[in-house]
């Protein structure tokens, strides 16, 4: 045993519990394919995906999947792997974007010239060795500061991004109108002109930076990002250089913003401020939080799930089967044996029926609504959830009473979780159809924090993540 080492550290793989079923044919699966062949798999199955001949709306999510993928791997760097909270990352993420945007565009041109329009072979490592140096003169500024101090000075570097690009010299960065008509990506006399070829584009930049980031992750580099992020002043005292590392980690993860940002804006076709708000921050840490911090197979789960999930909640029809779906899947997941499965869906049909039996007969306006889902999932529940006919204000309520009731099933001894189990799956149905599904950009937001909610308490360490305990 390594010295310094405690024995129950030393043999916490040991101790893994395998368990039963799918989870232990994963388990198996896990130990025994190496990276590198998971890597070329996932690889692999991206470039199936894009062959699959799906039309442009699928594709147009499956390039913004891939895109944030991007942003919550280059976020790992400094969030995951030296425990840096930067809430001024998105300013890379738009500080590429607009790169790219300046030198595809007619916005440098002056006394008549047409601007620079340069091929992608250019104005890529230009985009991205600018965005590396501007996050290394951010790690330089923050050098000083840690912990909540750093977040609140990054976050101002967001906002100061904002202001930037809304108000300084809008003749270039187009102002609150943004830039448009840019330049697709070309290079060697070739364009990219479609979804399809944006999407490949993004998948081939996805599969590099995972290799070289994971090349990095084992490195010494790597390792001594890990040891700041534990321990920051053990680090020091074992002659770790922490500002070098802090300074490269915001520098390498400014990079790989930076390039997401350029696939971004080539991709729309335009950039304009709000694509660079702290709600895309947020969506962009979520991605990170779900999958796994620390994880990059976590950081491109992360992206996939939390973006094509915002996706789907903004059609009625496919936010029912996202819904619901996530609630079989999790009642698959924690009920054995599958009969108390079909019991406790069962009884939830049977309890709707008769609320809405008892309700109806007492006042009939309190079932005139109609459920909010669409196709054969609104016909599937419209005959046992209860909606008024003006339900804002009771879907709000039932909101309210549906959050309590989910922190009282994560709380509560597992006996009386199974008695929580059919109401609370009850009024989340009553509450989904009468006022969720019907406000999209709400719901989704609203969703994804019930889902990270819901992840944390049950696993904190997101879905690929680790707990942090590791071997020296």
């Amino acid at each position: 045993m390594p010295i310094g080492v405690d024995e129950w550290v030393a043999q916490h793989t040991d101790r893994q519990d395998a368990g039963t079923g799918l989870r232990r044919w994963l388990f198996v699966l896990d130990s025994r394919v190496g990276w590198w062949q998971r890597w070329a798999l996932a690889v692999i199955a991206g470039i199936v995906f894009g062959q699959l001949g799906f039309n442009s709306n699928i594709q147009t999510v499956a390039v913004t999947c891939v895109i944030y993928a991007i942003l919550s791997v280059g976020l790992n760097i400094a969030a995951g792997w030296a425990g840096l909270l930067d809430l001024g990352y998105v300013a890379f993420f738009g500080f590429g974007a607009y790169g790219y945007a300046l030198f595809s565009s007619d916005a440098l041109g002056s006394g008549g010239s047409g601007g620079a329009h340069l091929s992608a072979l250019v104005s890529f490592p230009i985009v991205l060795a600018a965005a590396a140096l501007f996050g290394a003169l951010i790690g330089l500024a923050t050098l000083r500061v840690s912990g909540d101090y750093l977040a609140i000075v990054t976050l101002f570097v967001g906002q100061a991004f904002m202001e930037v690009v809304n108000n300084v010299d809008p003749g270039t960065l187009g102002g609150v109108n943004g830039l448009f008509g840019l330049d697709p990506v070309h290079a060697f006399g070739a364009r990219i002109t479609t979804v399809g070829g944006y999407y490949y584009l993004a998948l081939g930049c996805l599969a590099v930076v995972l290799a070289l980031l994971h090349l990095l992750d084992g490195s010494r580099t790597g390792r001594a990002w890990r040891a700041v992020r534990e321990d920051e002043l053990a680090a020091r005292a074992m002659t770790v250089p922490v500002g070098r590392l802090k300074v490269m980690a915001i520098s390498f993860g400014a990079t790989v913003g930076a390039l997401a940002g350029a696939i971004f804006a080539a991709q729309q076709d335009s950039v304009f401020p709000t694509n660079f708000t702290e709600n895309i921050l947020i969506l962009i840490y979520a991605c990170l939080v779900l999958g796994g911090s620390g994880s990059l197979a976590g950081a491109v789960l992360g992206g996939i799930v939390v973006i094509a999930g915002e996706q789907l909640v903004s059609s009625p029809n496919d936010a029912g089967w996202l819904f619901y779906g996530l609630i079989l899947l999790t009642l698959a997941i924690k009920l054995r044996p599958w009969l108390r499965l079909a019991a406790v869906l069962a009884a939830t049909v049977a309890f709707g029926l008769v609320a809405r039996l008892i309700v109806g007969a007492i006042s009939a306006a309190a079932t005139a609504g109609h459920a909010g889902s669409g196709g054969l999932i609104g016909s599937l529940v419209s005959g046992w959830v209860i909606v008024p006919a003006n339900a804002a204000t009771y879907g709000n309520v039932l909101f309210v009473v549906m959050i309590v009731l989910v922190f009282a099933l994560v709380r509560v001894p597992e006996r009386a979780r199974l008695w929580l189990v059919v109401p609370t799956i009850y009024l989340a149905a009553c509450c989904w159809e009468s006022r969720l599904v019907v406000n999209p950009a709400i719901t989704a937001q609203i969703l994804i924090g019930a889902i990270l909610i819901a992840m944390m308490s049950a696993r904190p360490q997101g879905l690929l993540g680790t707990m942090r305990v590791e071997v020296v």
